[in-house]
């Protein structure tokens, strides 16, 4: 066996072991009864400093596709159940996880009905019941909301509060994935009372977007995201924002509280977050630390204050190729528009010869023992990667795809032309000191098979911006090639993958709402995920899911290059936090202490 075989069987033991997903992904595990975890006590205010390099814009998550922002606002909202990092179904907001042994789960799989906690009430002191399930639904699919969170709900029909405590969720064809809806982080559930003026195209205005009205443990203080010092990375002028939370005077388990106060700090630089998180101890949790190079992570966490936490996460580093136009505009007047193709990217012997040239080998050894090369973009659970490992590295062959395509370099200067001009290529991703050196890697790459390549560096806070008031962003694809990460929120990966379906490419028209900022578009693909939907067969769900993988990355309309461990700079005397694959690192944020040093 060679070594990358033990690598490979390594990472499956660990993810074994972390998920634990059963075989048949249609039933999930059911918790045990949650053990009660004793009151901390403290006699002064205790402060949990939290610190994100990106700054969040918006505290509804229905309405955002962003982790800056699910962090935070996954603080104040609950769902009606998470998958813990172990991939066992926790109760939430329900008082059970409903199955067929109890009658909750029917067995013809077409309907599930959710029994409520008769405890909860909002931070405002309104009661919880089955109409906000009920409204969360509704909101969530009304067409002028342009909710992110739609896809997870694509085969409901309809939510039913059959009484305070009792919700029914029908769907229109049978579902095996019947706990996704109301589940994680796109489960979150709204306050009727706080929404229901806002369930249509005033959506965005809705005052609750910035202070918004949870069941969580902590709520927002007034006056919500607010604006700090700003800062000069590279070209980019850098908002940082705070945003303190305090206890939820209506929480259903006050005692169980340890923090009198939460500040949120959001801007900056995923280096700053690891010495302040690792080394001085100003910042309990620090996200995105495995941007951050080895070297430098190994030395802060010396005999620091701070620990590093990591877990694989169900997503991988990819590069993006733009098939549509970003310079030159379609006749309304929209660029990167599906009207227009790429004069490059759009032949795909180009997006494989690209797909060849990268060592992504080279790549991972960037993030040490937090990366692996990928060569899939469904990465887990385990069942549905695939087996196939798409363009490796192999720099001879993409050279011949581009010969044969006839893009040469007639000037022999180094570098390949097109209509006469030699081809130029711009390479986009965020701030982060790992992400420039991969820039730099496959900037190398490219170049030694004749494509140059122009380095940009947008901050995480405009690249991830609402693409309708940023051009930077993402959804707008103001480039040829970006790279960043997008993961999954559910051990079942149909929504995931719903990312690269035609329905989901961003253009002005649904104001640059979806995930599909390749702009791919591929009629097989989307026929596959509508026969997922209802295959209740797992083997034959996990060879769909695989076959939609194979179809996505063979085309090179996506190149994985590192699967990634999410990593954060923990405080040592910290506990309780269980980041999971499935939900916010911030899921189970109640349970979080100080322990005494």
């Amino acid at each position: 066996m060679t070594i990358k075989s033990l690598s490979r069987l390594a990472v499956w033991i660990l993810l074994a072991l972390t998920l634990l997903l059963p075989a048949c992904a249609a039933a999930p595990v059911v918790a045990p009864a949650p053990q009660e975890i004793p009151a901390p006590t403290h006699a002064a205010p205790v402060t949990l400093t939290a610190l994100h390099p990106q700054s969040p814009e918006i505290l509804n998550i229905h309405l955002t596709n962003n982790i800056k922002d699910f962090e935070p606002a996954r603080i104040v909202y609950e769902p009606l159940a998470a998958f813990d990092k172990n991939g066992v179904l926790q109760p939430i907001l329900a008082e059970e996880i409903p199955s067929v042994e109890n009658g909750g789960l029917a067995k013809d799989g077409k309907s599930v009905v959710w029994k409520l906690r008769k405890d909860v009430l909002w931070s405002d002191g309104q009661p919880f019941t089955a109409a906000d399930v009920a409204f969360t639904f509704e909101y969530i699919t009304e067409p002028l909301v342009k909710s992110p969170s739609k896809v997870n709900y694509s085969l409901v029909q309809e939510v039913q509060a059959l009484d305070d405590f009792t919700a029914r969720v029908t769907f229109s064809e049978v579902n095996p994935a019947w706990y996704v809806p109301f589940v994680g982080t796109r489960g979150v559930i709204l306050p009727r009372h706080v929404f229901a003026e806002y369930k249509n195209e005033k959506a965005l205005e809705a005052p609750a977007n910035q202070m918004p009205v949870g069941t969580g443990a902590y709520m927002v203080k007034a006056p919500g995201i607010e604006p700090q010092e700003v800062l000069l990375l590279g070209a980019q002028i850098v908002q940082t924002t705070k945003l303190v939370f305090v206890p939820n005077p209506n929480y259903r388990d006050p005692e169980r509280l340890a923090f009198d106060r939460i500040i949120w700090r959001g801007g900056g630089t995923a280096n700053e977050g690891a010495r302040l998180s690792l080394q001085v101890g100003e910042v309990d949790v620090a996200y995105d630390l495995e941007s951050v190079d080895v070297e430098t992570l190994n030395a802060l966490s010396k005999n620091g204050l701070g620990q590093l936490l990591a877990a694989f996460a169900p997503g991988v580093e990819r590069l993006l190729l733009n098939q549509t136009d970003w310079q030159r505009p379609s006749a309304s007047g929209e660029y990167s528009s599906r009207e227009v193709a790429h004069p490059l990217l759009s032949d795909k012997i180009v997006r494989q010869a690209i797909a060849y040239a990268i060592n992504r080998e080279a790549l991972a050894g960037l993030y040490g023992a937090n990366g692996l090369p990928a060569y899939a973009v469904l990465v887990s659970p385990p069942q549905y990667q695939s087996p196939r490992e798409f363009y490796q590295y192999d720099p001879v062959a993409a050279n011949a795809l581009l010969d044969e395509a006839k893009f040469l370099d007639t000037n022999e200067d180094g570098i390949r032309e097109m209509n006469g001009a030699n081809i130029r290529l711009t390479f986009t991703s965020y701030v982060g000191a790992i992400a420039q050196s991969s820039q730099k890697l496959i900037q190398k790459d490219l170049r030694a098979i004749g494509l140059d390549v122009d380095i940009k560096i947008v901050d995480s806070k405009n690249l991830f911006a609402k693409a309708a008031e940023n051009p930077e962003s993402v959804s707008r694809f103001n480039a040829d090639m970006l790279m960043f990460r997008t993961r999954s929120s559910s051990p079942d990966p149909t929504a995931f993958m719903a990312f690269w379906t035609c329905a989901a490419i961003p253009q002005a028209e649904n104001n640059w709402q979806g995930n599909n900022n390749e702009r791919w578009c591929n009629s097989e693909y989307d026929a596959l995920l509508e026969q997922v939907k209802t295959e209740l067969d797992e083997q034959k769900r996990a060879e769909i899911f695989i076959q939609m993988n194979d179809l996505l990355v063979e085309d090179a309309a996506a190149i994985p290059l590192v699967w990634r461990a999410s990593a954060l700079g923990v405080n040592k005397t910290l506990s309780g936090i269980e980041p999971t694959p499935w939900d916010a690192v911030t899921w189970n944020i109640q349970n979080w202490t100080f322990n005494a040093p």
